[in-house]
């Protein structure tokens, strides 16, 4: 046991190196996501998340969008505590069996007009849970989904993205 615990500090770690996002493209499409919001809503776009029921490999990726590379609540982008005061929902992994009633109550209070985003392969039909006993299936089996963006996970650019071809082309 000792031995391959002291080879194991001895060795670098298995990882890739970060891509090196280019802060003017970032911040090029932050701004028309900015744009588009004030545009369709008269003001900035309200987003909340709900896991219901992910690895949180998604969540990762959507909490990177508030680091300081993305940083989106300076775009006037921000995620908010309650559905009460949401534009989108943000919904990621399979929808569990316990987590279903929670989904349709946070859609159901969520004031109109409103969008659900399915983020991740779970979301949109189970991913690798599909067919478990505890999955009900993907996001759009329990309430209707407006847009998916694909990925296990997808890239926090891919979620940007995503937010603006919403902005774009819902009713």
């Amino acid at each position: 046991m000792l031995f391959p615990l002291l080879r194991a500090l001895g060795r670098r770690p298995v990882t890739q190196p970060a891509l090196a996002p280019n802060p003017d493209d970032l911040v090029q499409l932050a701004q028309s996501l900015q744009e588009r919001a004030r545009a369709r809503l008269g003001r900035s776009l309200a987003i909340r998340q709900v896991d219901a029921g992910s690895c949180n490999g998604c969540e990762l990726e959507i909490h990177a969008l508030n680091n300081a590379v993305y940083a989106l609540e300076r775009f006037g982008i921000r995620f908010v505590a309650s559905p009460r005061h949401a534009d989108v929902l943000l919904v990621t992994g399979p929808v569990t069996v316990n987590m279903r009633e929670a989904l349709l109550r946070t859609y159901e209070a969520t004031p109109s007009p409103k969008w659900v985003v399915a983020v991740g392969a779970c979301a949109l039909d189970g991913g690798v849970f599909a067919g478990s006993y505890a999955v009900v299936g993907g996001v759009g089996q329990v309430i209707p989904v407006d847009l998916v963006i694909p990925g296990c996970p997808p890239t926090p650019r891919r979620l940007l993205e995503g937010l603006l071809a919403l902005l774009e082309t819902a009713k």
